[in-house]
């Protein structure tokens, strides 16, 4: 799997007047802000993170030089044409999305070996197992208090993680901007209903999926309904 980005461990800024740490923070934050919102501008950078725009441009060039991100123009209104920044396969990989081809090559290998159908009953005891886990370290408490908590620990196991309420509603919407199995989903898509079962019994309450990154879109979304 694939190293995670930790916000919390930057290189020692050998001047000690942490301008490294600085730099290396928005950094962090362009790329999350990207996997969420896939093409972003300079200017919308710069009011979402609350820098000028030419310190944006410059952690933009530098996260180029690094072949993290693109840009390709596109003509907006009257104006000069503005650079729209986008995540490379590189920059998106800085993020847990996949198991190595290793993973996939062996589920080929147990299916050659042992059968689809018991593959499928060993992926789903997995499963299991993992929710079990999750349950016994979410306690008790309010849905609302078990959905933080759900997320907290997918953080802490590398996940781009939010949550809201639904307006007018006791539902909420759970979403995640990467995924630690996507070649495995790929091939093997029965895994996220495995892993949508898994929520389900982990919150104890009915989850639907809103949005799915094998159909291609750029997150996993959940509802999750109260009952």
């Amino acid at each position: 799997m694939k190293t995670p980005i930790d916000l919390h461990d930057h290189k020692t800024d050998p001047r000690g007047d942490g301008k490294s740490d600085t730099r290396n923070d928005t950094k962090n934050d362009i790329l999350q802000h990207l996997l969420k919102r896939v093409e972003v501008t300079a200017q919308e950078f710069a009011e979402k993170l609350d820098i000028s725009p030419q310190a944006i441009r410059k952690h933009l060039k530098d996260l180029e030089a690094e072949g993290l991100i693109y840009h390709t123009s596109e003509q907006i209104g009257m104006g000069r044409p503005q650079f729209i920044y986008a995540l490379t396969t590189a920059g998106r990989d800085r993020f847990p999305d996949s198991y190595n081809q290793f993973a996939v090559n062996f589920l080929d290998t147990l299916i050659d070996t042992l059968g689809k159908d018991q593959v499928s009953e060993v992926l789903h005891k997995q499963w299991q197992r993992k929710a079990q886990d999750y349950k016994s370290k979410l306690g008790g408490g309010s849905l609302r208090q078990r959905l933080e908590k759900l997320a907290e620990i997918r953080r802490a196991e590398g996940y781009v993680t939010e949550w809201f309420s639904v307006e007018n509603t006791q539902n909420f919407i759970f979403t995640e901007y990467n995924c630690a199995i996507a070649h495995v989903a790929e091939s093997f898509p029965s895994v996220c209903g495995h892993e949508l079962e898994m929520f389900a019994t982990v919150l104890d309450c009915p989850v639907e999926r809103t949005h799915w990154m094998v159909d291609g879109e750029h997150r996993c979304g959940y509802l999750i309904q109260a009952t």
